[in-house]
């Protein structure tokens, strides 16, 4: 990560709605949320604020050799957005602490104000981070199969 990266630094990122990202097609698979509104889904919504604190770092990393890894979100969801909307992510580096990231990022879908809170991120060397999943994965496997 480019020691560049400081507190202060602000970005933002757009993204279209897709229909894939409303409650019912997000969770086509639970009965329930079919009956539910066509508007973006909250669990969505956090991954596009996370992916747009990506993207506004992107610039100061070592790309693919770095990569981040979101540990916190802590975001108000707080005005529905139907499909096929822009949204506008803006974001503010708060912290750069280490490997540790720390972001306010909020969401506007061209009509309103619709997300805003905190954002941590960690910097990561994919290849020493891969290893453990797959040793994870590997004494998870031996577990159930010890069963």
């Amino acid at each position: 990560m480019s020691p560049d990266l400081q507190a202060g630094f602000r970005f933002e990122w757009s993204y279209t709605v897709p229909p894939r990202a409303s409650v019912p097609q997000l969770y086509h698979d639970t009965g329930f949320c079919l009956d539910m509104p066509d508007v973006l889904a909250t669990g969505y919504l956090v991954g596009m604020m996370e992916l747009g604190c990506v993207h506004g770092v992107m610039p100061f990393m070592d790309w693919p050799r770095e990569q981040s890894l979101g540990t916190m979100v802590h975001f108000s969801h707080f005005a529905p957005t139907p499909p096929g909307m822009t949204l506008l992510i803006k974001g503010e580096v708060l912290e750069v602490d280490g490997r540790r990231l720390l972001f306010r990022v909020e969401a506007w879908d061209g009509v309103d104000r619709i997300c805003e809170g905190t954002h941590e991120r960690h910097v990561i060397d994919p290849l020493r981070f891969n290893a453990k999943v797959a040793a994870k994965a590997a004494a998870a496997l031996k577990a159930v199969g010890a069963a």
